[in-house]
């Protein structure tokens, strides 16, 4: 743990504008004076009067640096390092792009120790789910330099022996817009379709979970990729704004909230360019009266509070038949109890700290509201404040998780995404009735089914309105598989086969192989 050590005694230094007084690395992965990177390297902003923001660890609360936003010069800069890398890596053989790909991969899993524990620090859910987040991203770059060999169009036999075919093309230089609760995931589950295909990518982080992607721009780096394949510029709004409406930006890939996503479609289209949006949810979870209760429960549980319930695809409306909902209650409150809160870098900590403190006092009003409304609903444990008995987490941003019971269609913790972890449970009778409820959302991410019927499994999964779906199960999200979602919760899919036709242009060529049958 001298990776903890340093973090917890010296201070992050690796923002845009650092506090602290000296550089800290661990093995290969140096965090140093600045988390922009373009034209091969960390680029230090020249424009020092910017106004800076700071950037604070939530597990303790303290501020780990400051954060400068880029500005018109600095975007303008990272995009044209893209478009030069473009012009390189768009003409190479889809095995040289694949070699590149695998071993950034192997550089991943090389530093798989270190990144998760800088992601711990970044974001501050437990050390387990930020290893498994660093194996999703080097599996993502595995899977899509496979796909990078594979990428071909069709041939298509016309009358005379003319025939047409299609190419498959790159779109240039693609901009990625991550999210905070996910960050080295995300950043690499946008990049490597699109470097795959042979673009180039200016990726934008949340301000608030600066500090991970440009760790990845390094490892792309190492592993001989052009200067500018993947730029890191950082930054809020303006920063965003000024990359969706820059022209030489070909294609825009965001995830986050569904206002911000309906914002930058908006600035897309004045360009006409193409959008990949994975923005918010709501969804259910349908736990039937023949179900295996232990799965049922173990399933609600991984729907709820994985990264402290902050995550789009979560299962918070849990609609349980009301034959078992008093055993389903009784146990999961139970479950729910013992989840270990805590530093998220110890290995026994399930449950780590939300992401701000404003964040944190966001999800604790909803609880609050929960209980006020009309017919309230009941808590049966959590929703508390927590504070850990180590004193250096006493500033941290902790709560206990919790299960709300007695809930129905119309309140607002059961009709607003709350991002955090609260559990909505809600009773039906009837299939066709959770169905009706179930699909009463303007949001359409994800859907989970808990049921040993198999029949019944298929057809409830056939009517629900959403783009991820689980069978008994929930919360699980293989590279090679499709992820998004329907309705409001976005437009396009990440991950899996079908994601290279969001990434490339389709180019048709007719061949005459006669005369030219003119009409005039």
């Amino acid at each position: 743990m001298a990776l903890l050590s340093s973090l917890r005694t010296q201070g992050l230094c690796g923002a845009l504008y650092y506090t602290g007084t000296r550089s800290i690395s661990s093995g290969s992965l140096h965090i140093k004076d600045s988390l922009n990177f373009w034209s091969g390297g960390r680029v230090s902003l020249k424009d020092v009067e910017t106004k800076s923001e700071p950037v604070y660890e939530p597990a303790t609360g303290r501020v780990l640096c400051q954060l400068q936003a880029c500005g018109a010069a600095d975007v303008d800069a990272a995009v044209r390092s893209a478009s030069a890398a473009f012009t390189v890596w768009s003409k190479l053989a889809g095995m040289e792009r694949a070699r590149v790909m695998l071993e950034a991969a192997r550089l991943i899993e090389v530093d798989r120790k270190e990144l998760a524990e800088i992601e711990v620090v970044n974001n501050g859910k437990s050390i387990t789910e930020a290893r498994l987040d660093v194996d999703s991203a080097r599996l993502c770059i595995e899977y899509f330099a496979g796909q990078a060999t594979t990428l071909s169009g069709q041939h298509v036999q016309l009358p005379g022996g003319s025939f047409a075919y299609t190419r498959r093309e790159p779109l240039g230089v693609c901009v990625g817009i991550g999210a905070w609760n996910y960050p080295f995931q995300i950043a690499a589950w946008k990049s490597a379709p699109a470097i795959a295909c042979g673009n180039s990518m200016v990726f934008k982080p949340s301000p608030v979970t600066p500090v991970t992607a440009v760790l990845l721009a390094e490892i792309y780096s190492q592993a001989g990729a052009p200067e500018g394949l993947f730029n890191v510029v950082q930054g809020g709004q303006e920063t965003g704004s000024l990359l969706c409406h820059h022209p030489s930006v070909a294609k825009i890939s965001f995830t986050g909230s569904v206002p911000t996503g309906k914002k930058i479609m908006e600035m897309a289209s004045r360009g006409v360019k193409p959008v990949t949006l994975e923005l918010g949810g709501k969804s259910p979870l349908i736990i039937f009266e023949d179900t295996d209760l232990e799965n049922a429960v173990r399933g609600a549980l991984m729907a709820n509070f994985l990264s402290q319930g902050q995550v789009c695809s979560n299962g918070t409306r849990v609609f349980v038949q009301s034959s078992i909902l008093p055993q389903f209650l009784k146990e999961v409150a139970r479950r729910t109890k013992a989840i270990q809160i805590g530093d998220p870098l110890l290995d026994e900590t399930r449950m780590g700290a939300l992401v701000s403190k404003p964040h944190l006092d966001k999800v604790l009003g909803y609880v609050k509201q929960a209980k006020k409304e009309v017919q309230g609903a009941r808590v049966l444990c959590g929703g508390e404040p927590f504070v850990p008995a180590d004193p250096k987490l006493k500033d941290g941003y902790y709560m206990t998780p919790c299960v709300l019971d007695g809930c129905t269609d119309d309140m607002t913790c059961v009709r607003e995404e709350i991002f955090g972890p609260v559990m909505s449970v809600l009773s039906f009778d009837t299939e066709d009735e959770v169905l009706r409820r179930a699909n009463d959302s303007a949001l359409g991410l994800a859907a989970g089914v808990f049921t040993k019927d198999v029949k019944r499994a298929h057809r409830v999964i056939e009517n629900l309105q959403a783009g991820s779906c689980f069978i008994n199960n929930y919360n699980i999200t293989p590279v090679e598989v499709p992820f998004g979602g329907y309705k409001a919760s976005g437009i396009g899919r990440e991950n899996g086969q079908v994601t290279i036709e969001f990434y490339t242009q389709l180019k048709t060529v007719v061949v005459e192989m006669g005369d030219v049958d003119s009409l005039f």
